[in-house]
């Protein structure tokens, strides 16, 4: 049978995202109608606020005017995720950070070597490197050149981590659209984001939108979705669906598709979010914050006009009410009129993102703590993959099926890997949460195997070697040698590597003189709108 007819099942960031990348793919194909039901009793729960920068290629794809993006969607740039307090205190002085940026390294060279040298031996750097931007809390220069215990992994690579911690844009209002001196992604205000997609996706796309409530998922002899009887307009028939109905995964749980819980690795299970306002003149900063506490850790987003916070925890280690404590601690006594909306979190995902004539994107897909805002790029990811493969007829589905699971299952688990490592590499040890984190049987083999090799040895891009691994070789150094990963190695770093430090930091000026305060980038864009390519 021949496919003509393709319904997404919810809307939201998810359910739009998919529309526009299946609209772009079959915006050539005149007998395929692409519809979207969405809801109306069904709120959008609109927490994902950070990106990761693949969300560029996909937006510009589907011909969104960054500018539009920007002043629609309250947007702020994303340069970094900034953690805070994933070390022990005692050992790494109070508030001790590190940045996971998006840029790559700036050297053509792998500066890993000489960081690691600097662990112990501060005296080959260069004298540049002790700069105050670097420098954590209570830390300063000594005579030889730099305090070897305030080495950040982050400032010796990349250019762009004094750009974060002056606060500091990734491109001026001159740069093109979707183009960056340094690399970025965004914060946006996931309700204005999915209203932007859902316009773009009828008016480019031609995509059909329809408010039904689905009341019943019907299911053929031949154990494919036949038909949704709805509230509104009764029984509706696709011959291809797409369920974005979010954790409730409506389609997938009528095929009964089994739920692979990983709480046994990841162990927070429950949010503490709310929206704070931030005054006209307010620091943005151009990254999020992610500051761990006993049980979990606080998200830390900045929009144009509001913040979003959120408390992270385990109810295994932490009830509510110190939660909700600590979360009126951290946001300070005005926040003491304030509510939180509490969300829990199903940790997991499909043993099968597609099954039959169904194919599960976003939350329905499966749902990880928003640590790396892994939630979006999943969504993004796999609505990509979808439409590059989309069926023309049923008779190819099991072989689609087939190889679009294996693809997506090697996706989750190495996400799930990336996200444990920020844990399973903290020397914390004020709570059973951290210790119990520690634990190297809560890994997988996969991932022990890879830091076996890492004590001996710097990560290689050839340890990444599937281009279906979300987060690769730098992303890895950062987040590894940001939590002070002590790989061993033999023999003194390469000479040359000191004048690629130095290098580093002449660009890393270079760029603090040319490019403009975030706040005042964002103003700018506002006003007067990016340079269109």
């Amino acid at each position: 049978m021949t496919i003509t007819k393709i319904a997404i099942v919810g809307g939201g960031t998810a359910g739009w995202l998919a529309a526009n990348h299946l609209g772009k793919a079959l915006a050539a194909r005149r007998d395929i109608e692409l519809t979207l039901i969405e809801s109306p009793q069904v709120p959008t729960i609109g927490v994902g606020e950070g990106t990761v920068p693949a969300i560029r290629q996909s937006l510009q794809s589907f011909g969104i005017s960054e500018t539009e993006f920007i002043r629609s969607c309250d947007v702020t740039f994303k340069q970094s995720i900034k953690f805070i307090n994933w070390l022990d205190k005692s050992s790494h002085g109070e508030h001790y950070a590190y940045h996971h940026l998006f840029d790559r390294p700036s050297s053509p060279l792998d500066l890993t070597p000489l960081y690691l040298s600097q662990l112990a031996q501060s005296e080959l750097l260069p004298t540049s490197y002790a700069s105050t931007n670097a420098l954590p809390t209570g830390s300063e220069p000594n005579a030889g050149g730099f305090n070897a215990s305030s080495v950040h992994y982050a400032h010796l690579v990349s250019a762009q981590h004094q750009l974060c911690e002056s606060g500091k844009a990734p491109k001026s209002i001159t740069t093109p659209e979707w183009q960056g001196i340094a690399g970025y992604a965004y914060h946006l205000n996931a309700l204005k984001f999915a209203q932007l997609l859902a316009s773009n996706a009828k008016q480019r796309f031609n995509v059909n939108h329809i408010r039904a409530h689905i009341d019943k998922v019907v299911l053929g002899d031949d154990g494919l979705i036949s038909g949704l009887v709805t509230e509104e307009h009764g029984l509706v028939n696709f011959d291809f669906y797409i369920d974005c109905s979010g954790t409730e995964a409506v389609l997938m749980k009528a095929l009964k598709v089994p739920f692979i819980s990983v709480a046994d690795s990841l162990f927070v299970d429950t949010a503490l979010a709310i929206q704070v306002p931030t005054a006209a003149l307010q620091t943005i900063p151009p990254y999020t914050l992610a500051t761990a506490h006993q049980a979990g850790w606080i998200w830390d987003i900045a929009l144009t006009e509001r913040r979003g916070v959120g408390l992270v925890y385990s109810s295994r280690y932490m009830n509510e009410d110190e939660a909700t404590l600590k979360l009126h601690r951290y946001l300070g006594p005005s926040s003491c009129d304030m509510s939180f909306r509490k969300i829990a979190m199903k940790v997991g995902y499909l043993a099968e993102s597609w099954r039959g004539n169904c194919v599960a994107l976003g939350l329905a897909q499966g749902f990880l703590e928003p640590l790396e805002a892994t939630s979006i790029m999943l969504t993004d990811f796999s609505a990509k993959l979808l439409a590059e493969r989309l069926p023309q007829d049923c008779a190819q589905l099991p072989l689609l099926a087939g190889r679009f699971n294996q693809v997506m299952l090697h996706a989750w688990q190495r996400v799930i890997d990336f996200v444990k490592l920020h844990y399973f590499l903290s020397d914390r040890s004020d709570s059973q949460f951290w210790l119990d984190n520690r634990n190297p049987a809560h890994l997988s083999e996969e991932l022990q195997q890879r830091l076996q090799l890492w004590q001996t040895s710097v990560p290689l891009k050839s340890d990444f070697f599937s281009k279906f691994e979300a987060f690769d070789l730098e992303n890895y150094l950062y987040v590894l040698y940001g939590m002070k990963y002590q790989t061993q190695l033999s023999g003194a770093p390469s000479a040359s590597l000191r004048q690629q430090a130095e290098d580093v930091q002449q660009l890393a000026r270079k760029w603090l003189e040319y490019l403009p305060e975030h706040r005042d980038l964002l103003e700018r864009i506002h006003k007067y709108g990016l340079q269109k390519n």
